[in-house]
């Protein structure tokens, strides 16, 4: 008991000896915290709806393209910027808070505060639940990685046509990017 008190003041004393800045803590917003995910900034969201409307121009009645959706992946579930599922029906009645069927593609766009880790992280839970595709967009690079296992990518970027080969995409990422 002595020993955790005297810890306890150690710790205090030493925090008293740091500058301030070093041990404030980020405070979460609601919508980071309930999505497990930075808050999307103007350039995150142009990527997203752009990669969305460039896919659903492009194939109109080959995928349902939807952003946000909760997938039910292991451990904790997850969600992607962007799912794109096969063409179907949809059922108005049932619409699941989280998503148990896995979608065929997953887009996520790197935020300022997200390292690649954070970002390849992702990947194996993903190809788990049963996802054919990850895209890892890299806004600073003005590039995306297609993933079509957790350790094998190709890169794309600045003019170069995204090329998926597992669902058969292609992508000019100048209409990304622009």
């Amino acid at each position: 008991m002595v020993i955790i008190v005297f810890l306890l003041f150690l710790k205090k004393i030493i925090l008293m000896e740091l500058p301030t800045e070093t041990v404030t803590e980020k405070v979460l917003s609601p919508y980071e915290i309930e999505r497990g995910k930075p808050m999307p900034t103007l350039i995150h969201g142009s990527l997203q709806f752009n990669i969305g409307f460039e896919l659903k121009i492009k194939y109109p009645n080959q995928f349902r393209i939807a952003s946000e959706v909760t997938l039910d992946t292991v451990p904790t579930g997850s969600t992607p910027d962007l799912v794109l599922y096969p063409m179907g029906e949809m059922d108005y009645k049932n619409d699941p808070s989280r998503r148990p069927d896995a979608p065929l593609l997953t887009v996520e766009i790197q935020s300022p505060s997200q390292s690649s880790k954070d970002m390849t992280d992702k990947l194996e839970q993903y190809f788990y639940f049963g996802v054919k595709s990850c895209w890892i967009v890299a806004p600073d690079f003005r590039g995306i990685f297609v993933y079509d296992n957790p350790f094998n990518y190709t890169y794309f970027h600045h003019n170069d046509v995204l090329k998926d080969s597992v669902l058969n995409i292609e992508v000019e990422l100048k209409k990304i990017f622009e």
